[in-house]
């Protein structure tokens, strides 16, 4: 990517995201340590996830409406209210649970915030021949935040303590915060109908208005199965299956497959960058969905260690390569007068309905195992793919 404002964003990015998985290693850890409850982690799961489902569709339309630059930067002020309110609590012993309720509340507002608006800010930074690549390396960005946050977390927690370490963490949002000042503005010269923001209608007429268009319905419907069918509910079930697959220091082994499942995304992503032939059509998205879902189905099933370490790096390729297509064919395809709301919609079906993604995979997993709760919940998303795509190739 030769555009100069998108590398700049593409650093920026990458430290925010790394800040936001840090917040997340420290602040959980403290509340596990302190309350040792989990209703609390369960609540943490959904203020992270419902923000998305709630207001995803209304912060796209405040994105299409004022300056998107600066919607980012009130998320970067929550982040660095959150990070810290966390650390005056832990520095004071004061925090109680309605303290960390709140708190982990203002963070998942603050990546609603964040997440719809930077997408539109990538329209806004290179040109739409550009927009695939730019998605695809943005998604990099985000497993690389993923992959290398809880490291540099641990290492703050060692060397500062958590208190002085999340306060530290704050440093990090900066960036985004101060280059925003100075990134470009959006075009003057496209003309862009000014809508209001009108909250639960919104949603309702945007659904309406991609009604007509296939690519954003079945991207839209990929984005919410595959989110509400799995999302990344396994991730929680790891240390279960790392016990299960019995390799080892069940701490090593958990490590190892949570990385082998990011280190495929992050070679999906160098690869679609470098190879750049693989054409972005729905029915490609769909059919890199529906490897993911199989891939997932034998990790579900499997009870060698090294096999499974391949197969989670084979879903997390596949999960990226299908999703950053998803977007981009979103961010492509939408209208530009609406395109903050359309955008808001994908995220909300494919951020927001996460929050369900606890229901198929975690509580069933808690009921009737966490091998059968995936694999069984693969296989209905599989089966329900199979369905989208003969729709999609009637549609084509």
């Amino acid at each position: 990517m030769k555009s100069v404002p998108y590398r700049l964003q593409f650093v920026a990015y990458v430290l925010a995201m790394m800040a936001d998985n840090i917040e997340h290693v420290i602040s959980y850890w403290v509340v596990f340590q302190k309350f040792h409850s989990p209703a609390l982690a369960g609540f943490a799961v959904l203020s992270h996830w419902l923000p998305f489902l709630l207001f995803s569709v209304a912060v796209g339309g405040l994105a299409d409406r004022f300056d998107p630059r600066r919607i980012i930067q009130c998320g970067m002020l929550l982040f660095i209210v959150a990070s810290s309110g966390w650390g005056f609590f832990f520095i004071t012993d004061t925090i109680q649970m309605w303290h960390a309720m709140l708190l982990l509340v203002i963070h998942g507002c603050a990546g609603v915030l964040w997440q719809t608006p930077n997408q539109l800010l990538l329209y806004d930074l290179v040109c739409p021949a550009d927009l695939p690549s730019a998605v695809r390396l943005n998604a990099m960005a985000r497993y690389l935040g993923i992959l290398v946050g809880p490291a540099v977390g641990g290492v703050i927690m060692l060397t500062l303590g958590t208190s002085h370490g999340i306060i530290f963490n704050t440093l990090f949002y900066l960036p985004m915060l101060l280059w925003l000042f100075w990134a470009p503005v959006r075009d003057k010269s496209v003309a862009v109908r000014r809508f209001a923001v009108r909250g639960l209608a919104d949603i309702l007429l945007t659904i309406r208005a991609i009604g007509t268009q296939p690519v954003l319905t079945a991207m839209t419907w990929l984005a919410g199965l595959t989110s509400f069918m799995i999302g990344n509910a396994y991730h929680a079930q790891m240390p279960g299956f790392a016990g299960d697959l019995g390799h080892g220091d069940p701490g090593v082994s958990y490590s190892v497959l949570l990385a082998a499942d990011a280190a495929g995304a992050l070679l999906a992503g160098i690869a679609l960058e470098s190879w750049g032939r693989l054409k972005g059509t729905p029915r490609t998205a769909i059919t890199l969905a529906m490897l993911w879902s199989v891939a997932l189905l034998g990790f579900a099933s499997m009870r060698i260690y090294p096999a499974a370490i391949v197969l989670l790096f084979a879903a997390g390729f596949f999960e990226l390569s299908f999703n950053t297509m998803a977007q981009a064919l979103v961010q492509l395809n939408a209208p530009p007068d609406i395109r903050g709301r359309v955008v808001g919609l994908y995220n909300m079906a494919g951020l927001g309905m996460r929050a369900f993604s606890g229901i198929t995979v975690g509580l069933f997993g808690a009921a009737i195992g966490i091998h059968w709760s995936l694999g069984l919940s693969a296989a209905v998303l599989l089966a329900l793919l199979l369905l989208l795509y003969q729709r999609a190739t009637k549609t084509a």
